[in-house]
């Protein structure tokens, strides 16, 4: 006698959660965060808010970073916003004051964002990638690329840049909404290699 189950499961061709094409961060447990370890973090959003360097955005932005530069054991030190990602260089206790500091921080962006396109719903396409920077020379490569990551995108694109401009969309310009570095790698390790990057 056969049996046939009538129910529901079982294998079906194309059932189930449709697959992220392309998917962002992979959900692996993440690195250990170290009081004395900046970390590189960076955040991408979804496509339909990736006008953040728009100078509506922008504006809307940097009083959501202020707000949440300094909160539970997380410190925000470098940011840059591109338009559809974002680069930060905070210092944290730990990986909970990291995720904490970062929730909050993303909660603010999230809804200054969307006020400013007038969208609802989610906007960050992902988690985030975070990276612990452990060396001097690490930690200079780290800020280079962030402060200058906007004429890295542009050099790419074919345009000319200055090699001494600054991007307006940065700590290096904005630099109300970041607050001072306590670690050593911050303050001063990372100046050894300044000229890197």
């Amino acid at each position: 006698m056969k049996f046939r189950y009538r129910g529901r499961g079982g294998y079906r061709e194309g059932a189930g959660r449709p697959k992220k094409i392309g998917a962002g961060v992979p959900h692996r447990p993440r690195e250990k965060v170290n009081w004395r370890h900046p970390v590189h973090v960076t955040v991408r959003v979804r496509g339909d808010a990736a006008k953040m360097r728009s100078k509506a955005c922008f504006r809307a932005i940097a009083p959501a970073l202020a707000a949440a530069r300094e909160r539970f054991g997380f410190r925000l030190v470098h940011f840059s916003v591109q338009s559809n990602h974002l680069h930060f260089v905070p210092e944290a206790e730990d990986g909970k004051a990291l995720a904490r500091g970062m929730q909050g921080l993303g909660v603010r962006v999230a809804k200054a964002l969307n006020c400013a396109l007038g969208r609802r719903g989610n906007v960050f396409a992902d988690r985030y990638h975070a990276h612990a920077l452990r060396s001097p020379r690490e930690v200079a490569h780290a800020v280079a690329y962030v402060l200058r990551n906007a004429f890295i995108h542009a050099a790419r694109a074919g345009k000319h840049i200055d090699p001494g401009a600054i991007d307006p969309m940065s700590s290096a310009w904005e630099r109300d909404a970041v607050v001072a570095p306590r670690t050593w790698l911050l303050r001063r390790g990372w100046l050894r290699f300044a000229s890197a990057g």
